[in-house]
């Protein structure tokens, strides 16, 4: 028996919510996102905005170049999470399994179920709105793959200044037949390097690259070839995954203006630094690597880490070995745009403490029984009175 897969997405999400605040910006051209002034970027923006060329990761100097009377709206993202968790919860009482792409977008295998799956997916849409008012479209097809597609080309069918709110059914036995016209970008896998590759031999369509023998296509793209050849033909078996274990957790800057003082470098990678050893002590883990993310003015990007025999997760420990890579990486006078700070490599924190040991062994990442008791002494004074009752001090 063919599975039955939903694909849900929230319209334009964050805008959806900004409009459950303020009803008066319902069917106005707005954005949520930062400043332009502080280079910020586009996160959503509503379909009046999207009339105008706007998208999401657009500069917001030019979507208000492109559309002057866009209105700005700050993100607010812990509402946008609080406001997602009730929406997958809307989904859990359907079924168990359930897969979150993203604060806004998820899977759901219906299999076990007995509606018909369209029936369910229309039911899922009502549910969403009625509780809490909020348009969603959804996907229904055999394989996660075609549901997901079907979803974005139903979306993609109902552009307008409204929510599409569309549901887009593909029967099993007709997945080839339906992703056949469409564009070999839509395809998971298949970016502008790929489609280019493509495009040289005569594939366009998705049902250009089915008509390939899979051996050819193997030998032309290695592995991606044979995951080509089954995607062009609608066959995908990829699960429903129902735990997406953290590979990082990672916090970043992006100045309004480049920074070149060393002092306010390296106080913005303390403070990043807390924040990342925060993440990492509420979620219970601990990580081998600290990596650094520089940008410089003209948007080139570079990355350094370094390792640890033992997974660290204080603030100090992040902070001096994050400090040790920006000073082999940075050189004095040179302007930055961006900056960042994160920790791979996550498990369970692993103790190995001694307490004879003053300082934290940056080799090692091993840190002693004093600075882990003044660590969380530092954590509950923040919880307590705020983030900015207490700073490490620095030498910069």
């Amino acid at each position: 028996m063919a599975r039955k897969i939903i694909h849900l997405d929230l319209d334009a999400f964050f805008c959806a919510v900004e409009e459950l605040r303020n009803p008066a910006l319902k069917g106005k051209a707005f954005a949520v996102g930062g400043r332009p002034e502080q280079r910020g970027v586009v996160a959503s923006c509503s379909y009046a905005a999207r009339q105008y060329g706007v998208h999401s990761a657009m500069p917001m100097g030019k979507a208000l170049r492109l559309c002057p009377q866009l209105q700005i709206i700050s993100a607010r993202h812990a509402n946008y999470g609080e406001v997602s968790e009730t929406v997958m919860g809307i989904l859990r009482r359907l079924t168990p399994q359930l897969e979150q792409v993203s604060i806004d977008e998820a899977f759901l295998d219906v299999s076990d179920l007995a509606d018909d799956p369209e029936q369910i997916a229309r039911k899922l849409q009502s549910d969403i709105r009625r509780e809490l008012d909020l348009p969603s479209s959804l996907g229904v097809a055999s394989n996660k793959l075609v549901a997901k597609i079907a979803n974005d080309a139903g979306k993609a069918a109902r552009r307008s200044n409204e929510p599409p709110s569309a549901i887009t059914v593909v029967p099993p036995g007709e997945e080839a037949a339906f992703l056949a016209p469409l564009p070999v970008e839509a395809l998971w896998g298949v970016g502008p390097k790929t489609a280019a590759r493509l495009a040289e031999v005569g594939i366009l369509t998705i049902g250009d690259l089915a008509g390939w023998p899979e051996r050819n296509l193997v030998h032309r793209f290695g592995k991606n070839g044979f995951d080509l050849a089954q995607h062009a033909r609608g066959i995908d078996e990829s699960p429903i995954v129902t735990f997406h274990e953290a590979k990082s957790i990672s916090q970043e800057v992006t100045y309004a203006r480049d920074v070149q003082d060393e002092k306010i470098l390296k106080q913005t990678i303390q403070q990043l630094s807390d924040k990342v050893g925060k993440r990492l002590r509420q979620d219970a883990l601990s990580g081998t690597t600290v990596k650094i993310k520089l940008r410089w003015p003209d948007f080139t990007t570079i990355t350094r880490q370094s390792s640890f025999e033992i997974p660290v997760d204080q603030d100090l420990q992040i902070y001096q070995a994050a400090i040790g890579l920006f000073e082999k990486t940075w050189k004095p006078g040179q302007p930055v745009r961006l900056i960042g700070v994160g920790v791979s490599g996550l498990g369970l924190p692993i103790r190995q403490l001694s307490l004879w040991d003053r300082d934290v062994n940056i080799k090692t990442g091993q840190s002693t029984e004093r600075e882990r008791r003044l660590q969380e002494a530092i954590d509950e004074l923040r919880e307590r009175y705020g983030e900015a009752i207490l700073q490490r001090g620095n030498k910069a």
